[in-house]
């Protein structure tokens, strides 16, 4: 499941760079940014996902990093954490596309049973 998870947060992170792919490319970019909609609400379902599964790996790694970007709005509404966190995916967001990428290839990867 982390996999697909990680297919779709990394099309709503490198939605930019999606038209470059060919022939499917100006359809996957319209479907990202439809789920670019929705990225809080990506982000906190893939937080609480990888800390419930304790998906702990590679791809849960990626998959936290994916999320933070995501919900970096929402941050400073946390108690105690909230400041320090934002500040860590601000930092994040800066690499933006490049995680975007990675995390999309993790979970390509994943999906075909490449990578465990």
């Amino acid at each position: 499941m982390i996999e697909w998870i990680n297919v779709i947060a990394g099309l709503v992170l490198c939605v930019g760079f999606l038209e470059a792919v060919p022939f499917m490319g100006k359809h996957l970019e319209k479907f990202a940014k439809w789920l670019g909609g929705f990225d809080t609400i990506i982000g906190i379902l893939i937080i609480i996902y990888v800390i419930w599964a304790g998906e702990f790996g590679l791809q849960g790694i990626f998959a936290i990093f994916a999320g933070l970007i995501m919900i970096v709005g929402i941050l400073p509404a946390i108690p105690a954490i909230g400041k320090s966190l934002e500040k860590v995916a601000k930092w994040l967001g800066g690499f933006q596309g490049i995680i975007g990428i990675v995390v999309l290839i993790l979970g390509i990867l994943g999906v075909l049973n490449i990578l465990i």
